[in-house]
């Protein structure tokens, strides 16, 4: 029989990144010839295992040559009918939730796009394709349905004014901010607490000064990394020591049906 994909398994949430063989990369890098020519290659590898990330600014691009197409009146009418305010996610949820994550307001996403290219693709790369998706949708998708529910209760019980039932909500950072909170998993030890907190501690600041619902919104997608990414490590280590455990009860040299063959007596 095959061997159990268990024994092999190795989680990307269980490995962390070795700071000190990065600086000494860094460094050698630095310091030998043809760095220019090898940072392109470098690039180019960076980009070539991250194809979501490379689509999802490549996306972004896209959508930012539309509003600029057409007309700011019509451009605020078509952002106005993909945000994920209350009144959208009362009549068609599904559509703007997926639509809302891939249109931006204001001018060129320089920095979006960039966040994407580098910090995100590093996270796609660590993490793989599916699993980044994974939680860069619970990010977007989760913040979006607490922060609607919030807002519907304040307006039922006037909290806040009427106006904010149709306001204009589009943008990546919920999901770009959950998976902020899943990179602390990939550092080592004092780095990662360092990291959590400074995303604590920038998110809260964040919603003690505004106070708006993104605020509130960011605050909890950052909250969301950290659970989703909490709940995969411990489920990941839980079949690493499953499969150290098979591995260690698995005999070495035959495998098991050639042990059950009963030796057969040479009859010459």
């Amino acid at each position: 029989m095959p061997a159990s994909p268990l024994i092999h398994y190795r989680s990307p949430w269980t490995r962390t990144v070795d700071v000190g063989a990065v600086r000494r990369t860094l460094r050698d890098w630095w310091h030998s010839p043809g760095r220019t020519l090898r940072a392109l290659r470098a690039a180019r590898h960076h980009l070539g295992g991250a194809p979501a990330s490379c689509a999802y600014a490549f996306t972004l691009f896209v959508t930012w040559w539309t509003l600029r197409g057409i007309s700011d009146v019509a451009g605020h009418r078509l952002i106005l009918s993909l945000s994920t305010n209350l009144a959208n996610m009362r009549r068609e949820p599904v559509q703007v939730l997926v639509a809302s994550a891939f249109w931006t307001e204001g001018g060129f996403p320089w920095g979006t796009m960039l966040g994407f290219l580098v910090v995100m693709a590093y996270a796609e790369r660590w993490l793989g394709t599916v699993r980044w998706v994974l939680v860069f949708a619970s990010g977007h998708v989760g913040a979006t349905l607490i922060v609607v529910t919030g807002i519907s209760y304040a307006v039922q019980h006037h909290l806040i004014p009427l106006k904010v039932v149709h306001a204009a909500d589009v943008g990546t950072s919920y999901g770009f901010s959950a998976v902020l909170a899943a990179l602390a998993f990939h550092l080592p030890g004092l780095a990662r607490i360092v990291w959590a907190v400074c995303l604590l501690g920038w998110y809260a600041l964040g919603v003690w000064r505004g106070r708006t619902f993104t605020d509130y919104g960011h605050l909890t997608a950052i909250l969301i990394g950290f659970a989703a990414g909490g709940i995969a490590l411990l489920i990941s280590r839980r079949l690493e020591r499953l499969g150290r455990r098979r591995r260690a009860a698995t005999p070495e040299g035959p495998t098991a049906s050639d042990s059950s063959r009963p030796d057969q007596a040479d009859t010459r």
